[in-house]
């Protein structure tokens, strides 16, 4: 049968509503109905236990101090008892990442990073960010995203198929998708808001909700300084999936008020938070590499290798990537290792280009030395987002059977005038002894104790870094530079292991 594209959305508009009628319910912690025929309680559940597995996988795994783990689900549970899901079988996990993130998945599941923990100054602001992410489950927010995901889709789906125009519902679906990427700016605020509830029936101090995104705000600033980024609207681990405004910080700040719990009645209860923390690992675990500055060094794996100036280094379970910033924007490096068992170089760089799914072939390979490894390069044209790229793909055989390799990705427009600098990495990649290995330390957290004389410039320079250390010091408690500082207070550092 022929309709017109009106008549479809007519046909939209009255026929699924009635074919999915009796899948609304009364959200008991929103006080909002709850249209989610897609996905059940039951369904979340499911979809929490399987993608755990993958979450721990991609993030370092659960962070090894025990203690910090059970205070953590101490808090998280005790937070639960105040919600409306008070029975629900909440699961959470600290991750052993350096990222500065916390988030939940559908089912209970709730991650808070040991990054994010260096950045909470109280128990009270780590209930405010727990009961955050335990206000997006009883909301149902993933829910409601999946929800309108698939309704989107399957809109398109019968948009598309009735027109005979597959392109229409591609582009609806693809539309959609993009828009799901992460949270509501309605969504966040109504987290706050349910985390305030949740922290503040619990005991907690209301207020210290607009205060922790006050530091996690400060903490992204600094990053976009240390990453010459300033000023830029680039999002963190934390804001990519938590939008963040300051209205946002005042609408928590308002939520607060409204419990008519007076400011400054309530312990934040610091002293036993800090106890908790003091001496917890901070930034990369050298087991899984270190980055300094430019540099890249892992112990374990024996290899040190360093970036050209423009390009900053984040590190991960699975790869270290380097992203381009001012001249170098766009470009990008991911480094990467495997086994070559039974395997040449050629034999491996092959491997590698196949899993990278280039489907242009490798040109100009060469065979080359690298600080006396033998390695294979070559390149291939390609376009990534409408844009025109060169990739250079750099395999090196390290020891015995073990290979690693960079992947360069490099706008075609800026490739001559980087090309030198990414030379000069590529010839910086070199093996390091087991002394040298030795010689590298984490850093860590340390609790201290503001004495008379001490003022934020003299403690800032005890800070295991060699710039910035000032800025970095104050991001780290919440501070200003101005602000005095009394004696007896408590503050955290940031030293060598």
């Amino acid at each position: 049968m022929w309709f017109h594209k009106k008549n479809i959305t007519i046909f939209l508009t009255i026929i699924l509503p009635l074919s999915l009628s009796g899948c609304t319910t009364v959200n008991p912690a929103t006080g909002q109905r709850d249209f989610t025929p897609f996905m059940s309680p039951a369904k979340e559940m499911s979809i929490g236990k399987d993608a755990h597995p993958g979450i721990l996988s991609d993030n370092g795994g659960v962070y090894r101090d025990e203690r910090v783990n059970q205070y953590v689900n101490d808090l998280g549970q005790k937070l639960v008892a105040n919600s409306e899901l008070s029975d629900y079988p909440f699961t959470f996990t600290v991750l052993d990442t350096p990222l500065v993130n916390a988030f939940a998945l559908p089912g209970g599941y709730v991650y808070v990073t040991r990054g994010i923990l260096s950045m909470v100054n109280s128990e009270s602001a780590l209930a405010s960010v727990i009961g955050h992410e335990i206000g997006h489950v009883t909301a149902r927010h993933s829910a409601k995203r999946y929800n309108n995901q698939m309704f989107t889709g399957l809109g398109a789906m019968i948009l598309g198929a009735a027109s005979g125009d597959s392109a229409v519902a591609n582009s609806l679906n693809q539309g959609a998708q993009a828009y799901l990427m992460s949270y509501s700016r309605n969504q966040e605020y109504q987290s706050d808001e349910l985390g305030i509830r949740y922290s503040s029936g619990a005991g907690y101090d209301p207020y210290a909700s607009s205060d922790m995104l006050s530091s996690l705000d400060a903490d992204h600033k600094l990053q976009l300084i240390l990453a010459n980024r300033a000023g830029e609207p680039e999002k963190s681990d934390f804001f990519s999936t938590h939008p963040n405004t300051q209205d946002r910080v005042t609408r928590a700040f308002n939520a607060a008020t409204e419990t008519q719990i007076p400011q400054n009645s309530r312990d934040r209860r610091q002293g036993l938070y800090y106890n908790i923390i003091d001496n917890m690992m901070w930034g990369d675990d050298p087991k899984q590499g270190v980055i300094k500055g430019r540099e890249f060094i892992h112990p374990t794996m024996r290899l040190k290798f360093t970036v050209p100036e423009n390009f900053t280094l984040q590190n991960s379970s699975d790869a270290v990537m380097a992203k381009g910033t001012g001249s170098a924007e766009g470009s990008a490096v991911i480094f990467s290792g495997a086994s070559m068992k039974d395997m040449s170089i050629s034999d491996y760089a092959d491997k590698i280009w196949t899993a990278f799914k280039l489907e242009t072939p490798m040109e100009g390979i060469q065979n080359i030395k690298i600080n006396d490894m033998d390695a294979l390069t070559g390149t291939a044209s390609t376009v990534i987002n409408e844009q025109n790229y060169i990739v250079r793909l750099l395999a090196i055989h390290h020891s015995a059977d073990q290979a690693y390799h960079f992947l360069m990705l490099t706008p075609q427009a800026t490739y001559q005038s980087l090309s030198e600098g990414l030379q000069r990495l590529s010839y910086s990649f070199n093996k390091i002894s087991e002394s040298e290995a030795n010689q590298i330390k984490g850093r860590k957290l340390k609790i201290i104790t503001v004495q008379n004389n001490d003022t934020i410039q003299s403690l800032a320079q005890n800070m295991a870094f060699d710039d910035y250390k000032v800025e970095r010091f104050t991001a780290l408690n919440g501070l200003t530079k101005d602000q005095p500082l009394r004696r007896g207070q408590v503050l955290k550092l940031i030293v060598m292991e």
